[in-house]
C-alpha cells in the first residue's frame, strides 16, 4: 500500500488565496474549506486508499518558547484563521484521519506518521503532500519517504532534494538553520545564501562539521573567510535555528496504519457538510465510498 500524508495546514493556505469567496448565511467564510474538502475527495478519486491529514490546530506551538520571532499567527486574516477548527471537523465527517496539533506543529505530525508508516512492512511508500522546506529531511535514500507537491505534480525522492537543495535529506536542518526560513519566521544567518550554505554541507553535512577556518575548508566558496568568521560569531544562532527546523518525530498521529484506510464518511457526514454549504459533495463522496 501507498500511505498519503497531507498538509493540512498549506491546503487552507492554499485555496483561501486561490478561491473567490464564500459566506453561508451565518455570514462564515468557508471557501477555503470547501477547496481542501474537494482536493481530498480528488486524492481517493485518484487512487489514494490511506490518508492522514495534519493540522495546525493552533498556530502557536513550543518553538515560539525557543525563539520570539517564530510564527505566532499574527497577520494571519481572520477569515483564515477562523477556518482551522472548521475543515477539521469537514475531513473528519468525510471519513479522513485528522491529526490537529497543538503542542506540536502540522509539519511534526507528517514527519512523525512518516517514520512511523514507513516502518510497516506492509507500506510500499510514503507520500508526505506538502511542498514545505523542511519536511524534505525526512525523504530516505531507500525511497520508501517521499515528499510529493500536489499543486506542481512534482515528487521529490532522495535525488530529487539534492537536485532542488543542493543537500541531502539529512542536512535539511542545517540548511535551514543557516539560510533560514521566512514562512516560519527566522533568519538564518548573515551572508549565507543557498548557493554557499548548499556548498558548504554538500562537503561538511552538519553545522557541527564545518571547520572553523576557511583555511581548512577544502570546498571553494565565494567570500569564505567572511562567512566563516560570521559561521563562528553566530553559531548559537545558527545551531538554534536549525533545532527549530528540525521535526518533532514523536508527535502524536496513528498507533496502527490501518487507522489510516478510508473506508467512508461518518454517520453525521450530511448534517457536517451543510453548515459549510457543502452538501453537493455527498454523491461524489457516495460514489468513492462504494468503490473503497
Amino acid at each position: 500500500m501507498r500511505v498519503h500524508l497531507v498538509d493540512g495546514t498549506y491546503e487552507l493556505f492554499r485555496y483561501h488565496f486561490a478561491l473567490p469567496s464564500h459566506l453561508t448565511a451565518t455570514g462564515q467564510e468557508v471557501a477555503a474549506t470547501r477547496g481542501v474538502l474537494g482536493s481530498l475527495l480528488m486524492l481517493l478519486e485518484d487512487g489514494a486508499t490511506h490518508v492522514g491529514v495534519a493540522t495546525d490546530h493552533v498556530i502557536e506551538s513550543f518553538r515560539n518558547d525557543m525563539y520570539p520571532g517564530y510564527k505566532d499567527g499574527s497577520g494571519i486574516e481572520p477569515e483564515l484563521i477562523s477556518q482551522f477548527p472548521i475543515v477539521e471537523d469537514v475531513l473528519a465527517a468525510a471519513g479522513f484521519c485528522v491529526w490537529p496539533m497543538v503542542e506540536y506543529e502540522a509539519d511534526d505530525a507528517l514527519g512523525a506518521a512518516a517514520v512511523r508508516a514507513a516502518d510497516d512492512p506492509a507500506v510500499e511508500q510514503v507520500l508526505i503532500c506538502t511542498p514545505d522546506k523542511d519536511l524534505a529531511q525526512c525523504v530516505r535514500p531507500d525511497g520508501r519517504i517521499i515528499q510529493f507537491d500536489r499543486r506542481k505534480g512534482q515528487p521529490y525522492d532522495h535525488a530529487g532534494v539534492v537536485d532542488k537543495f543542493g543537500v541531502a535529506p539529512e542536512s535539511i536542518p542545517d540548511y535551514l538553520g543557516l539560510v533560514g526560513d521566512s514562512a516560519d519566521g527566522f533568519p538564518g544567518l548573515p551572508g549565507w545564501g543557498a548557493k554557499s550554505t548548499a556548498t558548504v554541507l554538500a562537503r561538511y553535512v552538519h553545522l557541527d562539521d564545518v571547520p572553523a577556518s576557511s583555511d581548512d575548508w577544502d570546498v571553494s566558496v565565494r567570500g569564505a573567510a567572511k562567512l566563516a568568521k560570521t559561521l563562528r560569531d553566530n553559531l548559537a544562532d545558527a545551531l538554534l535555528f536549525r533545532r527549530i527546523a528540525t521535526l518533532e518525530l514523536d508527535a502524536p498521529t496513528f498507533d496502527t496504519v490501518d487507522e489510516l484506510r478510508w473506508t467512508g464518511p461518518r454517520d453525521d457526514v450530511a448534517a457536517v457538510l451543510a453548515t459549510v454549504d457543502a452538501t453537493d459533495q455527498l454523491p461524489r463522496i457516495e460514489r468513492i465510498a462504494a468503490r473503497a
